[in-house]
């Protein structure tokens, strides 16, 4: 599964370097720009990244968002303009990374997993965070941005993030990807009240096979979210210059969100096992009233054939006393059949009463 690979260089390829993994489907980059304070505003778009160094020198925050897939000269060119490591540049051209939180002097990399529900199917987006003294910069590859709804809100002058440093808006950002993972658990909750009622009613081998896609999308989910808990817990626990000491309680209200996804996660980890024995008992429970019918129907036969197939030997002889002289019987052959009738009726009865169908 895709989920679960990285992309590596070739052997002997130093640390670091930067090498564009060729993709498909490549999206061109949208690079946009978001200057503000409490009481200004500029929003635009940028054709290169040397064209928010004005912004860069005044005393208001900057949010450098690139949507879609930058090409290695353009990471190079941003990397030189904000001093960013050449092996975080790296991690941003191979997606795929595992959630972690790297520290440098005046600086933080952040790379954060984004779930997006696709049908039935989970995909992981990276999220990457640059975070300094009074900018972010953010990387997210697709066509969609998952920070619209945030845009949006800085428009307005009340906007709380207008009001804060940077740091400030770093934790905007980390709060909507980790809150994505809650309608995506919402809908496997609603999945698995649906297995539920299908597997105490008739389940079947498409019963199973939902139960066993479900079982690996949430592995997947658990694989790449359970890492944020320590991204949250590290920029919780290690100061760092970037962040000021009012957002920290803000954090820590995400670090509580990465703890109930988790429980949420394991929560429906341990009842897609426990459906997993439901289904396997409801087919045993099946099988075994099945056999019982059939075996109450063999029962109830088994004397009637005896009778059958007793008088189906025909040992007619007058000479002999042991001849069957119910052959002879004006009413032989109705007598027959109430016997047969009153058997029956008598075995259906017992077995009622026993409460054994």
């Amino acid at each position: 599964m895709s989920y679960f690979t990285k992309r590596y260089h070739p052997p002997g390829t130093p640390p670091g370097t930067l090498t564009q993994h060729e993709t498909a489907s490549k999206t061109p980059p949208v690079i946009s720009l978001i200057d503000y304070t409490a009481n200004e505003f500029t929003e635009t778009k940028l054709v290169s990244f040397s064209d928010c160094i004005p912004y860069l020198q005044t005393e208001s925050n900057t949010w450098i968002h690139v949507q879609g897939d930058p090409d290695t000269e353009q990471l190079l060119a941003l990397g030189e303009l904000f001093g960013l490591h050449n092996l975080s540049l790296e991690d941003i051209l191979n997606t795929g990374q595992r959630p972690k939180v790297d520290s440098f002097d005046e600086q933080l990399f952040i790379i954060m997993s984004l779930p997006v529900l696709t049908g039935k199917h989970v995909q992981i987006q990276q999220v990457s965070l640059f975070v300094g003294h009074n900018y972010v910069i953010s990387f997210h590859r697709g066509g969609t941005s998952p920070f619209e709804q945030i845009r949006k809100r800085m428009q307005k002058r009340s906007s709380k993030a207008r009001l804060h440093h940077a740091d400030y808006l770093m934790y905007t950002l980390i709060d909507a990807i980790i809150d994505e993972g809650f309608p995506v658990l919402e809908e496997f909750g609603d999945l698995i009240e649906l297995l539920e009622e299908e597997l105490l009613e008739s389940p079947d081998k498409t019963t199973l096979r939902t139960l066993h896609e479900l079982k690996r999308e949430l592995i997947v989910l658990r694989r790449m979210l359970w890492p944020q808990r320590e991204v949250l817990n590290t920029l919780i626990r290690d100061e760092h210059p970037s962040i000021q000491p009012g957002t920290y309680v803000y954090l820590r209200d995400c670090y509580d969100h990465t703890i109930q996804i988790m429980d949420l996660i394991e929560s429906y980890r341990d009842m897609s096992a426990s459906m997993l024995d439901i289904y396997l008992s409801s087919v045993s429970n099946r099988m075994n009233e099945i056999m019982k019918v059939l075996t109450v129907i063999a029962t109830i036969f088994i004397p009637l054939t005896f009778i059958t197939s007793l008088y189906g030997m025909n040992f007619n002889n007058p000479d002999s006393p042991w001849a069957m002289p119910e052959l002879h019987w004006y009413f032989g052959y109705p007598m027959i059949w109430l016997i047969i009738i009153f058997a029956t009726i008598s075995m259906i009865l017992f077995f009622k009463n026993k409460k054994w169908f």
